[in-house]
């Protein structure tokens, strides 16, 4: 469908990568590091939209012609942002949090070029089964918790905790597809 379109991902997540070439983009990678603190009194859907703005914008300068797209995904639990564990006892201490509960997973994706900006954000919620210490551990041992909002992926290993989800299995997984191609198909004029 999208064969021989180049779009540029303003990230180095290999997910959001694997997501567009599975859809048939040819994706050129071009990253950025912004500064990812929480505003004071900022609301989680207003950071997230923030991130994934911002991540474009330094990028939008660079590239004009092609789209840029930029994702940002977080987890919410009671009003709390979980970001990436910065270590073991941070991965624990989520899981555990998330153990037998409902969280929101939001994403917010940005397509961007000359004379063009919009975004859109999805919210999911997925619902973890209960964990025992002895799950959470062998999981942590993986490493896979360990660059991954809320401490977990649900493309990996983390699906298994996943009892439900009521939402884009993709956003959960780092960019939603459907947001996205309406965003390109919006910057394209299709």
């Amino acid at each position: 469908m999208f064969k021989n379109q180049t779009v540029y991902l303003a990230s180095a997540s290999p997910r959001r990568y694997e997501i567009l070439a599975n859809l048939g983009f040819s994706v050129i990678v071009s990253p950025n590091h912004i500064d990812e603190r929480i505003h004071a009194n900022e609301s989680s859907r207003d950071f997230v939209c923030r991130m994934a703005y911002e991540k474009n914008n330094f990028n939008i300068q660079q590239h004009k012609q092609m789209p840029v797209i930029s994702a940002d995904t977080i987890v919410v639990l009671d009003g709390e942002i979980l970001g990436k564990p910065k270590n073991q006892q941070q991965a624990f201490d989520m899981l555990r949090a998330l153990s037998g509960r409902t969280h929101l997973v939001m994403t917010a994706v940005c397509v961007a070029g000359e004379n063009f900006c919009q975004s859109k954000l999805n919210v999911s919620e997925v619902t973890f089964a209960p964990l025992s210490d002895k799950e959470i551990t062998a999981y942590i041992a993986t490493g896979e918790p360990m660059d991954k909002a809320g401490a977990y992926g649900i493309q990996g290993i983390g699906a298994a905790f996943v009892q439900h989800l009521s939402g884009s299995f993709s956003s959960v997984m780092g960019l939603p597809v459907f947001e996205t191609v309406a965003l390109l198909k919006e910057f394209w004029g299709e």
